[in-house]
């Protein structure tokens, strides 16, 4: 008994650690490759320093680039938990994504602080559920702002109209401050599928600090 017992252990522990180690070179394939998009995206115009990953989840990349458009770049890669099993069952299960976050300095603080949210209510799946019963109406209505501030600052609407072009509508949050980092963007990996999208985000993160840095004007 206590022999079959000690061989289930050890076949359960070898199991582990196979799915370990399978899962965490499949997650530094897909955050290496991921990199190397962004890095494609920027035309030469960017070049990585330094790289390092935090766990087997995480990768996180120094950024320099040639045009003073950011300094102190960064950019984090999050992947799902997939080397721990409980872990990456409970992601799943909060429907958590993927993501990569962009942060960096500017020329001049930013004069605003200012935390965007994007969420949408609606999915492609629950339109269908919705289509095939006559009690609803479906409607599709522009793009609506909630805001916290009670006064519309006129160094707002440069921003805002960025995040709401057809480039800026992917990026799943956006933060600017005085303190560094002065931006943060965070946008949904698997929209960064191509060099093209890749390139758009870049476009995206220039406007806004345009932007951010005509509020100090």
């Amino acid at each position: 008994m206590g022999r079959l017992f000690l061989i289930d252990v050890v076949g359960a522990a070898v199991a582990v650690g196979l799915w370990y180690f399978g899962f965490a070179r499949y997650n530094r394939r897909r955050g290496i490759q991921a990199l190397r998009q962004v890095e494609a995206a920027c035309s030469n115009r960017v070049r990585i320093v330094e790289t390092h990953w935090v766990g087997a989840s995480r990768l996180q990349a120094h950024l320099r680039f040639a045009a003073h458009w950011f300094e102190n770049a960064k950019v984090t890669i999050r992947l799902l938990p997939r080397p721990l099993p409980i872990q990456w069952l409970l992601s799943r299960w909060h429907k958590q994504r993927e993501t990569i976050t962009f942060e960096a300095d500017l020329d001049s603080a930013p004069g605003i602080r200012l935390d965007v949210f994007r969420h949408h209510w609606l999915s492609d799946s629950d339109r269908k559920v919705i289509g095939k019963s006559s009690n609803w109406m479906v409607s599709r209505p522009g793009p609506v702002v909630l805001t916290t501030s009670t006064e519309w600052r006129q160094e707002l609407p440069p921003i805002v109209n960025t995040l709401m072009t057809s480039r800026g509508h992917k990026l799943l949050r956006v933060r600017l401050r005085s303190e560094s980092p002065h931006l943060a963007a965070t946008i949904d990996l698997q929209t960064l599928s191509d060099r093209e999208t890749a390139a758009g985000f870049l476009g995206v993160l220039r406007d806004l600090a345009a932007g951010a840095s005509a509020s100090r004007q």
